[in-house]
């Protein structure tokens, strides 16, 4: 959605540097910075989000009967989204915790209840999997798993497409940097750099072209 991607812009949620890059935890290079949890400090634009959420879920997943959200961008989402559909809501942490009951899963185990994971980014979509495993092992019915913003990597595509998870995102790289052009903010060459990274992350030619 292109309104999506006009309030990460102008809120500096998702930040572009194609001529000073980032570095991303895993150590790569990234001329993009994503900050979704920036969304919650701005009650207007985040209610266009959580909105926009609503309306994806009830638009591709009608049956949904239960909102997880991933541990820990995930989790404010996922809360605010289960009180407008006025249904049960719960949480997916990376690993169980190492005391307590160890739970990896947050909430009521609801076996076979019809499940939509909440993620706020989607990058190689690891993570996101990993969370959508542990609710089947737990036998929920995962419907799929929506985010607020996606890289579009490929690696990230193959990897939903081998998990057969459903997924889907309110915007992404692409509609993001159209619309960045558009307003002057980037370049043709700045453009040109930032897709040639989203081809392949790991490879960093596209710094000195």
């Amino acid at each position: 959605m292109k309104e999506i991607a006009k309030i990460l812009l102008k809120i500096k949620a998702v930040s572009l540097s194609p001529n000073d890059p980032y570095t991303w935890a895993s150590g790569i290079k990234s001329p993009i910075y994503c900050d979704n949890r920036l969304i919650l400090s701005y009650p207007e634009e985040r209610e266009i989000v959580e909105n926009a959420f609503v309306d994806l879920i009830k638009n591709k997943f009608p049956d949904a009967e239960y909102i997880m959200g991933t541990a820990t961008a995930g989790i404010s989402h996922a809360a605010i989204i289960a009180q407008k559909m006025k249904l049960p809501m719960g949480y997916v942490r990376s690993k169980g915790k190492d005391h307590g009951k160890k739970n990896q899963i947050e909430g009521k185990i609801l076996k076979g209840a019809k499940t939509v994971l909440i993620e706020d980014l989607f990058s190689t979509g690891g993570s996101s999997i990993d969370a959508g495993k542990a609710l089947k092992e737990e036998n929920f019915d995962l419907l799929g798993i929506v985010s607020v913003f996606t890289y579009n990597l490929q690696e990230g595509l193959d990897n939903f497409k081998n998990s057969n998870f459903s997924h889907y995102s309110l915007t992404g790289l692409d509609e993001l940097l159209d619309l960045a052009k558009e307003n002057g903010e980037i370049d043709s060459r700045e453009y040109a750099k930032l897709l040639k990274f989203r081809e392949n992350p790991k490879d960093e030619s596209w710094i000195n072209d």
